[in-house]
């Protein structure tokens, strides 16, 4: 099944490492032209020396008035949103801070540009199963579950699709943090039927079909990327 992306303008958050940089290389190998929007100026430079097509938009999406003048001046509007800045900071309940609640948070709001398109929220399988230290992660992404379905709603008459996936543990430089020891990590993995973490790739082939016109009537989805873990 072919996807292109010719003509369309893709806007991706968190774009300087894991399942962000991925998806705005593989959206740009794809024929669109791509918006990378990351906080750290030395991701975005070795992005662009590997894909010199994409434009740069460095600016931290906390800061609400420099995300509105950065995404001002990218210009015109947007046909595709992956929105996938996120943090991960890991603590039980009865640690967790008032800051650390709000700081997670912010990742979670979408900025979008337009009429007509595809949004994809990058989510959990921790927004439905509950996992041991993972508190404000857990909440948050429970919380960017029901704001995919609400924005599917409310977005859906002008013909904004909105969607999320929910991958399992992908060992990126966040998986890692959390799931490198091998101990801990097979508690996880021998709970998913195909006793493996996911690959960025198996994440990056699941928004791109989010995203395109092969998904045309898919809109509020939750979209597992598992394993099986959470059918089991």
């Amino acid at each position: 099944m072919e996807i292109t992306f010719a003509g369309k303008r893709a806007l991706v958050t968190g774009a300087g490492k894991g399942i962000g940089r991925a998806t705005a290389l593989a959206l740009a190998r794809c024929g669109a032209e791509v918006m990378a929007v990351t906080r750290t100026q030395a991701d975005l430079d070795s992005l662009l020396l590997e894909c010199p097509s994409v434009r740069p938009v460095c600016v931290d999406l906390g800061d609400w008035g420099a995300t509105e003048e950065a995404l001002r001046e990218a210009g015109r509007h947007v046909d595709l949103l992956v929105n996938n800045a996120a943090c991960a900071m890991l603590q039980p309940f009865l640690e967790v801070t008032p800051d650390q609640f709000k700081k997670i948070y912010t990742f979670k709001e979408t900025v979008y540009r337009g009429t007509g398109g595809s949004i994809v929220n990058i989510s959990s399988q921790a927004s439905q199963c509950a996992l041991r230290d993972h508190t404000v992660y857990c909440a948050t992404k429970g919380a960017l579950d029901m704001l995919t379905k609400v924005m599917a709603l409310e977005l859906g008459p002008y013909q904004i699709r909105v969607n999320s996936v929910n991958p399992t543990v992908v060992m990126t430089e966040m998986g890692k943090l959390g799931w490198s020891d091998p101990n801990k990590a097979s508690t996880m993995t021998s709970r998913i039927p195909l006793g493996r973490f996911a690959e960025v790739e198996d994440v990056v082939n699941s928004i791109l079909f989010l995203l395109s016109d092969k998904s045309s009537m898919t809109n509020g989805v939750t979209l597992p990327v598992d394993g099986g873990f959470l059918a089991c």
